[in-house]
């Protein structure tokens, strides 16, 4: 069974980016081991309208295609409905979360999603979807 993980913007700019975390952690490695295994094992990594466009904030459309560029074969692409973002803007008004990360946990939900993250935010919204960390699935 192929297995699909969206990848919160977050790990995108870890590999980008090449970051660390506080104590040195090697959060690029970290995130480019879990794309390999997932390319390793065949499996789709989940891209969506709402991570391009978070991406676009601080990247260019040409570093995007670049960092999504390895992985291109394995991408498969989903668009974010106006249920969702409904959802999403209600939800992040009464948590007082960014909508963009309960969209992301939404549209997680919906699709049955594997969603990795290091935001805390998602913290906050278990209820609708459970996320972890790349290293808990290296």
């Amino acid at each position: 069974m192929k297995l699909k993980y969206y990848l919160d913007t977050c790990i995108w700019v870890d590999l980008y980016e090449e970051r660390t975390g506080y104590f040195d952690e090697p959060f690029h490695d970290i995130a480019w081991k879990l794309l390999s295994l997932i390319k390793e094992k065949n499996h789709k990594i989940i891209v969506t309208d709402v991570l391009f466009i978070e991406l676009t904030v601080h990247h260019s459309i040409e570093q995007i295609n670049g960092m999504f560029l390895p992985f291109q074969n394995f991408i498969e692409k989903i668009i974010s409905t106006k249920k969702q973002e409904k959802e999403a803007k209600k939800i992040s008004q009464e948590r007082y979360l960014p909508k963009g990360d309960v969209l992301h946990a939404i549209i997680s939900r919906d699709h049955e999603l594997i969603f990795v993250t290091r935001d805390k935010h998602f913290l906050k919204l278990r209820d609708i979807i459970k996320s972890l960390k790349p290293e808990d699935l290296i």
